[in-house]
């Protein structure tokens, strides 16, 4: 049984603690409120220049002068696979989540026969995927000194990216980050961003305009803004789901400190009141003594 004051300081220790996580998740509430409202501001636009872009690509069609961002190489041999996680931890299992993603994707096209290249945003997902797969990195971006997103980080990451692709370094192209639902759901997701894919509602009414210039002229100006758009709202919705997942994570972390702390209490009472019952029989028995 542990003594009275190695259970007294284990007790402040973890008091300590809670009071640690209790301030993280208060500051972690805070933030999603902005972040979730980025997130969700950026849906309508990006979803609306998709459509946009969709009805472009849709005109031009297979066309020979399409641009290769929407045509492609022609081959998918060479995959480049954009992993964005979080530059800091203690946000649950928001990281290992887009990283397991990752890696089974990456396990399967190895299997393929296809040639693998990551590109990490985020030191945790670069951290976790040197482990497994550190041969197959090319590449990071720091975003540990970004206090606060904006496009024009989402741009640095696209340029590197499309200067890859203009090199020939890749086919495909895949990011993978966490979609914002609520404080305790965030989804792993993956989407294609080069060749441009572009999802169709079906039933949706199809309204044909006359394009000036012509839709390669313009496809090969918006196509670029386009994957920064796309990596813009990935980053965001990143933002929201690391900082939802770090509340939900310090909640339960300060949770588990009272109830740690609570039995704690119990069992130091149970001791303190063992010894003075010793102390109590040895007096009497002294006493009987004489």
């Amino acid at each position: 049984m542990p003594n009275l004051k190695d259970l007294k300081n284990r007790i402040a220790s973890v008091k300590s603690t809670r009071k640690i996580t209790k301030a993280m998740q208060m500051v972690a509430a805070a933030k999603l409120r902005r972040a979730q409202d980025a997130a969700e501001a950026a849906r309508p636009y990006t979803e609306r220049f998709n459509a946009v872009l969709g009805q472009l690509a849709a005109s031009v069609g297979s066309s020979d002068s399409a641009p290769r961002l929407l045509s492609g190489t022609g081959s998918d041999k060479v995959q480049l696979l954009v992993v964005m996680t979080a530059e800091r931890g203690l946000c649950g299992g928001f990281n290992s989540s887009i990283v397991k993603k990752a890696k089974t994707d990456i396990t399967r096209l190895l299997a393929e026969g296809k040639t693998v290249k990551v590109l990490t945003v985020g030191k945790k997902g670069r951290e976790q995927l040197r482990r497994d797969f550190a041969e197959l990195l090319i590449g990071h971006v720091d975003l540990s000194a970004v206090k606060r997103l904006g496009y024009a980080d989402a741009q640095g990451v696209a340029r590197d990216v499309l200067g890859r692709f203009d090199a020939g370094e890749f086919d495909v192209a895949t990011i993978y980050f966490a979609r914002f639902e609520n404080v305790v759901s965030q989804v792993p997701t993956a989407q294609q961003i080069i060749p441009a894919k572009f999802e169709t509602e079906e039933g949706a009414e199809t309204t044909l305009y006359d394009y000036e210039p012509d839709e390669e002229a313009i496809l090969s100006d918006l196509l670029p803004r386009g994957v920064a758009t796309q990596i813009f709202a990935a980053l965001l919705e990143n933002g929201a789901s690391e900082q939802g997942a770090r509340m939900s994570a310090m909640d339960n972390a300060t949770r588990n400190a009272g109830e740690m702390i609570d039995k704690l209490t119990i069992e130091f009472n149970r001791s303190r009141q063992a010894v003075i019952t010793n102390e109590l029989i040895e007096i009497i028995s002294g006493a009987e003594a004489l």
